[in-house]
């Protein structure tokens, strides 16, 4: 099986009320690269994106009455789960669960403005 440079045998792909928002946002929490945007003939719409984070491609577009909205839970690993939830706080998140110690690591739940769900985690932060 051969699958194209910088994607993975499974990724995410979601529908979204506003793809620029949770572009904006996943750059400023995770450092997040754009690799690929196509947007709809009104220039407006985004048809089909591509994000990086750490290695791991997330898919998305804006939804459409043919493509409903469809958010998603992520689990991701950052270097530091309490500097991540804060940049998530100031960039429109909204937790669900405060940052905490747990025998897997360092975590906290956050909600970005798409309505997706990042349970955020270190394995140890200082």
């Amino acid at each position: 099986m051969e699958i194209p440079t910088g994607h993975q045998a499974v990724m995410p792909y979601l529908m979204l009320a506003d793809s620029a928002k949770f572009i904006d946002f996943t750059q400023k929490v995770f450092g997040a690269e754009v690799t690929f945007k196509r947007m709809r003939e009104d220039e407006k719409t985004i048809m089909h994106s591509e994000i990086n984070v750490n290695g791991s491609t997330i898919m998305f577009c804006d939804a459409t009455d043919k493509f409903r909205e469809q958010t998603c839970n992520f689990f991701v690993y950052v270097e530091s789960a309490d500097n991540s939830y804060e940049k998530a706080l100031q960039c429109e998140g909204k937790s669900v669960m405060e940052l905490s110690d747990q025998d897997y690591g360092r975590t906290c739940g956050v909600i970005d403005p798409s309505g997706n769900t990042w349970w955020i985690t270190s394995v140890s932060d200082k």
